[in-house]
């Protein structure tokens, strides 16, 4: 027993070195370019409207195929497949390089819009398959232990991304086709380590899913409770009202001009508001309840706001303020959908949840692009209110019983 135990242990400590790996240098490529995605689109000629409908879309897809994804992983039992694809498809990144040397119908940003949505894709193909792949695996050493080292590699390469890609750019006079170049160099540490990780854990992988029962088919329809559907058309409002971080990027890069490494270097300091205000927000979720979804609905409206003044200080608000967002909604967001169902629907209730909140920064991306592109800046301000009140209206609504 004590032998199965200590392999047990060494199957997980090795499963969550190895896709710690994979997402650090995963997060390396895509964090890294993400900053400089609507810069790098403005130079190709993209107005705001493209950038808008760009980030937007591809946020759609990037959450609302996680639903279809998981089920057919879980159906196929074709976790690895979904995980050698996701990951593959990071090629995408680095291709970027290239894009404006081949319009497509003499446009020069199509093709790279293309490829930043096939990026949105792939994380969508190989998340729920990632995701499964690792709990099974670290049981041995306990599930929390697992993701939190996850994480902690994710933010690791959402740091080193940022900096790798703004310091190319620095170097090489804002250089893009190098900068993009440079992420050739991380796709290829990503591709070994799947490669090595693939035969030394598809055995513990088989033996783990071929053990789990298959559950019996729920009838869902009347499992969900109005609380929930409510809670979710508030937040598709909220998301719809809070302008799109590649506007907010957009913009900057009007204001920096040719300084596109100082727009790598904002992202980088959203990335750690965000990461400051994740564990908080969560803390006084814990402590308040569902009453503190509040604040992230009143604080939506504040980039808006900021990034209207068009100028380095309002740039830097809203990068801040959209930080301080973004960290809320990835971690109490998703609580409440955990105190609003039932076990045994919860990941039928995530997949939805994640469908409207990709559609509501769809919604997001397209109309701030229109405000922005026809210098609408009021308009976009009562527009970001109207929509938060609305938003907050329906959020009472769905905390009504716990009051």
């Amino acid at each position: 027993m004590s032998g199965e135990s200590n392999e047990l242990k060494r199957v997980a400590y090795m499963s969550i070195m190895l896709f710690g790996f994979i997402s650090l240098f995963g997060d390396i490529i895509y964090e890294g370019a993400r900053g400089i995605i609507s810069p790098y689109l403005e130079f190709l000629g993209a107005t705001a409207l493209i950038v808008g409908v760009v980030g937007g879309f591809g946020e759609f897809v990037g959450y609302g195929l996680r639903l279809a994804s998981g089920y057919i992983a879980d159906a196929k039992r074709t976790y690895w497949p979904f995980v050698f694809l996701g990951y593959g498809l990071l090629i995408s990144i680095p291709l970027l390089a290239f894009a404006g040397y081949f319009p497509i119908m003499g446009v020069p940003w199509l093709l790279a819009a293309l490829l930043v949505i096939v990026e949105r894709i792939a994380k969508a193909l190989r998340s729920p398959a990632r995701d499964t792949l690792l709990s099974v695996t670290t049981k041995g050493v306990g599930t929390g232990k697992a993701f939190g080292f996850h994480e902690l590699m994710d933010q690791l390469g959402a740091v080193i991304g940022p900096i790798l890609v703004a310091s190319v750019l620095y170097l090489t006079d804002n250089n893009y086709f190098y900068a993009f170049l440079t992420l050739f160099g991380p796709y290829l540490a990503l591709v070994l380590i799947i490669f090595l990780a693939y035969p030394r854990l598809k055995p513990y992988t088989d033996k783990a899913l071929a053990s789990f029962r298959r559950e019996k088919e729920q009838k869902l329809g009347s499992k969900f409770t109005s609380e929930f559907k409510t809670y979710t058309f508030a937040v598709f409002l909220n998301t719809a009202g809070l302008i799109h971080v590649l506007l907010i990027l957009y913009v900057a890069s009007l204001v920096f001009g040719e300084k596109a490494w100082i727009v790598a270097l904002l992202y980088l300091a959203l990335q750690g508001v965000d990461a400051v205000a994740a564990p908080i927000s969560g803390h006084m979720y814990d402590k308040v309840g569902r009453k503190f979804l509040l604040a992230p609905f009143i604080l939506s409206v504040l980039p808006t706001i900021f990034i209207i003044m068009q100028n380095p200080l309002g740039v830097i608000l809203a990068v801040i303020s959209f930080g301080v967002v973004l960290g809320m909604q990835e971690s109490i967001y998703r609580s409440a959908v955990a105190d609003l169902t039932p076990l045994e629907v919860r990941g039928t209730a995530y997949g939805i949840f994640n469908t409207v909140y990709g559609l509501g920064f769809l919604l997001s991306g397209t109309i701030f692009g229109i405000f922005l592109d026809y210098n609408l800046l009021l308009q976009a301000v009562l527009f970001s209110i109207l929509i938060q009140i609305l938003a907050i209206t329906s959020l009472l609504y769905s905390i009504k019983p716990q009051t």
